[in-house]
C-alpha cells in the first residue's frame, strides 16, 4: 500500500475517518489535489508547520469547500492540466454548514470528487448533533436526558442523486474493497461525484477504539447503513440489506446507552422498513435523472 496520508497525525486511537483517508488516497493515487474542510481531519493533519498530506492540499472553511474546489477544478481546465480535485469533508461541512455550496456544485455538475467522512456529529467542536446524527443518539446538544436526537438522519447520497449527478455512492470503512472500487469508478467519471463513507468516531460514539471497524460492520449488517451506488441515475445495492437485530449494534455504543426499549423498537422498525423499499427501487431499474 502506497501511503499518501502520512504518519504522525494527531487523531484519536481507532479513528474511523483516518482509516477512510488512508484508503481514499491509496485508491485515488498521487494525481489529486485535496481540498479539505475545517473539521477533525483538518485539525489532526495540518498543524503548521507540519502536514500529513503526501499530495497537494488546500484547507478551507466549513462552508466553502465545494466553492474552493470548483475554483481549483476550473483552474486546471483553464491551464489544460490533468488531475482530480478531491474534496474531503465531514458531515458538518457536507450535510449542514457547507450544504449550500455543495448543492450548488452538484447542480452545476462541477468536475469534483467529493468524499464525505460521515462520523455522525460535529466531532471536533465538542460532539454536537448534525444532520447526519442518527435518531436517538446522545450528543451535547441532544443529551440523553432528552432522549437523544429526535429526528432521523439525512440521506446525503440520495440528495446528491436528486441533483442528477453522474455518480453517488454510500460506502463504509468496514468494507474497504467496496470503498476503493467505488472511488476508482468515480475517478474515471467527469462531473460531480459523491462517495459518502460511514466512519465511526470512537469518542463521540463512546466505543472501544479497537472495535471501530466492528461497529461500522454491524451498522451495515443490521441495515442502519446500507451500501449502494447510483451510477448515471441507476440505483444498485452493493450488498444485500442487512437484517441483524439493531440492538446488537446499539449496545456497542455509549451514545445509545440511554435508549428505552420503545426507542430501540422504533429504530428496529425503521431499519426493517428500508429493506423492501431499497430492493424495490433496485428491481424497478428506476433512473433518477429521468424525473428531473
Amino acid at each position: 500500500m502506497t501511503e499518501l496520508f502520512l504518519k504522525g497525525h494527531r487523531a484519536c486511537a481507532g479513528c474511523g475517518s483516518v482509516l477512510a483517508l488512508r484508503y481514499v488516497l491509496e485508491a485515488l493515487g498521487k494525481d489529486v489535489i485535496v481540498v479539505n474542510a475545517t473539521g477533525c481531519m483538518e485539525i489532526i493533519s495540518s498543524q503548521y508547520p507540519e502536514s500529513n498530506w503526501g499530495v497537494p492540499y488546500v484547507h478551507c472553511l466549513f462552508e466553502n469547500t465545494a466553492s474552493v474546489a470548483t475554483g481549483v477544478s476550473r483552474a486546471l481546465k483553464h491551464l489544460d492540466k490533468e488531475g482530480t480535485v478531491v474534496v474531503i469533508g465531514g458531515d458538518g461541512a457536507s450535510y449542514d454548514i457547507g450544504f449550500g455550496a455543495v448543492s450548488g456544485a452538484m447542480e452545476r455538475n462541477e468536475d469534483i470528487l467529493y468524499v464525505c467522512y460521515d462520523n455522525e456529529a460535529y466531532a471536533n467542536t465538542g460532539l454536537q448533533r448534525s444532520g447526519a446524527t442518527p435518531f436517538g443518539s446522545a450528543t451535547t446538544t441532544t443529551p440523553s436526558e432528552m432522549g437523544g436526537k429526535g429526528e432521523w438522519k439525512k440521506n446525503l447520497t440520495f440528495i446528491a442523486a436528486a441533483h442528477a449527478v453522474p455518480y453517488a455512492a454510500a460506502a463504509s470503512v468496514a468494507f474497504l474493497p467496496d470503498l476503493q472500487a467505488k472511488l476508482k469508478k468515480a475517478k474515471q467519471k467527469k462531473g460531480f461525484r459523491l462517495v459518502n463513507v460511514h466512519a465511526p468516531c470512537t469518542v463521540g460514539w463512546k466505543i472501544n477504539p479497537v472495535k471501530a471497524v466492528e461497529v461500522a460492520r454491524k451498522a451495515v449488517e443490521c441495515g442502519l447503513w446500507n451500501l449502494f451506488e447510483i451510477d448515471d441515475g441507476k440505483f444498485k445495492l452493493s450488498r444485500p440489506v442487512g437484517e441483524a437485530p439493531v440492538a446488537e449494534y446499539l449496545k456497542m455504543q455509549g451514545r445509545f446507552k440511554h435508549l428505552t426499549p420503545k426507542q430501540v423498537e422504533t429504530i428496529e422498525e425503521h431499519a426493517r422498513s428500508v429493506k423492501p423499499e431499497l430492493e424495490k427501487l433496485e428491481k424497478a431499474n428506476v433512473n433518477f435523472q429521468r424525473f428531473l
